[in-house]
This record gives structure tokens, C-alpha cells and sequence, in this order.
């Protein structure tokens, strides 16, 4: 049976390629404070279909390459989108000028 892990997509600026950070909580043997230990997968997402902020469940496959080891499986939500409104009297090139 293949490991199987949710996380959110940090990055995705590579081609079928993404980013995804896996949080888990410990305890501290000694101090018993619980702490967040992030680790990062890439994988391979065939059809670019995740984006940056979306839960998705990737999976253990074989090697693709000297890092991806992972595929995504499926997207469990995505990020809320977020855009810039230009400001009133502007059109969105002058935006872009100034």
C-alpha cells in the first residue's frame, strides 16, 4: 500500500510540478510542549491542476525524478481566489504603469 499524505501546495511555479508542505504536530519528550514540524514533498501534477493555497492528497509512486517521488491524486479544496481591485478612475494598464 502506497503512503499517502494532505497538504497544502506551496509552490507550483514549476512545470507539473508542485510544492507540498505537510504539518504535523509532536510533543517534546522532555519539555512536553507541543510544536509544528513542516516537511516538503514535490510531486508531480500531470495536468498543472493545483495551484498555490489548494489542499490536495498526493501519493508515494516510483521515481520520477532525483527529488519527485509523490503524484497528486486529487484536489480537496481549493484557495479562495484573490485579486486586486484597481482604484476608482483608474483603468488596470495605468495600474500597471505607476
Amino acid at each position: 500500500m502506497a503512503k499517502s499524505f494532505t497538504g497544502i501546495v506551496t509552490s507550483d511555479k514549476a512545470d507539473k510540478t508542485i510544492v507540498v508542505a505537510i504539518e504535523n504536530r509532536k510533543n517534546h519528550p522532555v519539555y512536553k510542549k507541543q510544536y509544528t514540524v513542516t516537511k516538503k514533498f514535490i510531486a508531480h501534477d500531470e495536468k498543472s491542476d493545483a495551484a498555490i493555497g489548494d489542499t490536495v492528497r498526493i501519493e508515494e509512486t516510483r521515481p520520477i525524478s532525483r527529488r519527485k517521488r509523490f503524484t497528486l491524486a486529487e484536489v480537496i479544496t481549493r484557495a479562495p481566489i484573490t485579486h486586486e481591485e484597481p482604484a476608482p478612475g483608474q483603468s488596470p494598464k495605468e495600474e500597471e504603469a505607476a
